[in-house]
């Protein structure tokens, strides 16, 4: 699988293969959203899910794939510290503001910023075309993020926070997708750096929420593991196909193309939590999709 990663760098099947890979991403980070915020405390279905898919990450990395070239280590202490961060800023969000509103904020926030970064970092440029069709996409982002505050009746001092919040998250995504990218693109194997960055990344939150989740009882444990099980599988295929996605083709596409997650995130809120869609947001939710085909017809 390795061999065919590195075969396609750099080619058209590569291209296209990473605008598969990017929106089976965005698909699939949808889904890991809603399993972060669904029934159980935010914060403890992070620590279930880290520290399943650290245990599952544990033999690929230490057996599996070939060992890190020393260059790696401060990759990985960088890597380690961008995510926690944004892992405590995204607990806070969702602990603060119903999904379908902060949610695209905080994705709205990351690419516009993941551009700017893979620009200074990657010399990455965008067509005129391209800044149109992102442009469009924020704008259906962000007028979704507006329409669900209008109708969302939450407490309004709380909602601010957590937009302030949602915002400090989006620009995390943005940090994490570009230092990343940096990352799996400098290690010859890009299987070493995602099975290395599950391993390494999955033992902060476990550590951080140890003393709540030894207090928790048996039945309170269970769905909560089976909820981090599904969460682990999901990480697994979404960051991984998003990474892919950077070390195949441009870092800047992939992460606006992720974005459209938050059309599958407003389907998922209606589907699996209950949450309301009607004829406004399925508007702005076809101007995010119309931005990503633009930003990527434009390329």
């Amino acid at each position: 699988m390795s061999e065919l990663i590195l075969a396609l760098e750099g080619t058209s099947a590569g291209h296209h293969l990473a605008m598969g890979l990017a929106l089976l991403a965005a698909f699939l980070h949808a889904v890991f959203g809603a399993l972060q915020k669904g029934a159980h405390d935010p914060w403890l279905s992070r620590a279930a899910i880290d520290m399943s898919y650290g245990a599952m990450a544990a033999p690929l990395a230490l057996l599996a794939v070939p060992w890190p070239e020393p260059y790696m280590w401060p990759i990985f202490a960088g890597v380690f510290a961008i995510h926690a961060v944004y892992k405590i800023l995204q607990a806070m969000t969702y602990s603060r503001g119903a999904y379908t509103v902060v949610y695209p904020v905080v994705r709205g926030t990351g690419p516009l910023v993941a551009v700017l970064g893979a620009g200074l970092v990657f010399g990455e440029v965008f067509t005129w075309i391209q800044w149109s069709g992102l442009a469009v996409l924020l704008a259906g982002i962000f007028g979704l993020a507006l329409y669900n505050i209008v109708h969302t009746h939450v407490d309004r001092g709380t909602l601010y926070v957590a937009l302030v919040l949602a915002v400090m998250t989006g620009a995390m995504v943005a940090a994490y997708t570009t230092f990343d990218a940096y990352g799996i693109r400098a290690t010859a194997d890009p299987f070493t750096f995602l099975a290395w960055f599950f391993f390494i990344d999955g033992l902060f939150f476990p550590a951080l929420m140890a003393p709540r989740m030894l207090r928790l009882t048996v039945a309170e444990a269970l769905p909560l593991m089976r909820r981090g099980l599904a969460g682990a599988f999901t990480a697994f295929f979404s960051f991984g196909a998003i990474m892919l996605a950077t070390r195949l083709d441009k870092v800047g596409e992939a992460a606006v193309l992720r974005e459209t997650s938050t059309v599958f995130a407003a389907l998922i809120g209606w589907l699996m939590l209950g949450e309301r869609v009607g004829p406004r947001r399925l508007a702005l939710m076809g101007l995010i999709a119309l931005g990503a085909v633009i930003v990527e017809m434009g390329g």
